[in-house]
């Protein structure tokens, strides 16, 4: 569900159920360093035009990239995928890097609430996971990658 709108950068909320260590495990550090980067990304000067808009969604969608991370982050991995879909029905719909919101939400299984930027292109409103929208360039969801925790025929 998407909320009011995000007028500053969101802190790190620790529940009461979470360990002190979460901060010091891989996920937490990465979280750490995510903060620290945006930080100093919007402390940069404004573009000028013709930019009109420009979305943080580590800032408005910081729940659902939460999940992702504590979710896929976990341990260390043999591969690292550097980038992220910047278009305007992959990240900036949920937080999460690499996909739309119907296989972030269907496939990743991730789940969080996506606040409203501060500045919204009305052509580009932001949904959150509740967004139908996909990027021109993906496959339809009935060709998508198998499910993560289901084997690929023949895998064990």
């Amino acid at each position: 569900t998407v909320t009011e709108p995000v007028t500053e950068p969101v802190p790190v909320v620790k529940d009461d159920d979470e360990e002190e260590e979460d901060e010091d495990d891989l996920a937490g550090r990465f979280l750490r360093l995510e903060r620290e980067q945006s930080a100093l990304l919007q402390a940069l000067p404004p573009f000028g035009e013709p930019v009109s808009h420009i979305y943080h969604p580590l800032d408005y969608a910081w729940e659902p990239h939460c999940d992702f991370v504590r979710r896929y982050c976990r341990t260390p991995k043999r591969v690292l995928f550097l980038g992220m879909n910047p278009g305007p029905f992959g990240m900036a719909q949920t937080g999460v890097p690499f996909g739309e919101a119907w296989h972030v939400r269907e496939w990743l299984r991730v789940v969080g609430g996506v606040k409203k930027p501060p500045s919204e292109h009305p052509k580009r409103p932001v949904l959150g996971l509740t967004c139908r929208r996909a990027e021109r360039s993906k496959p339809a969801p009935h060709r998508a990658a198998p499910h993560p925790t289901r084997p690929v025929d023949g895998a064990l």
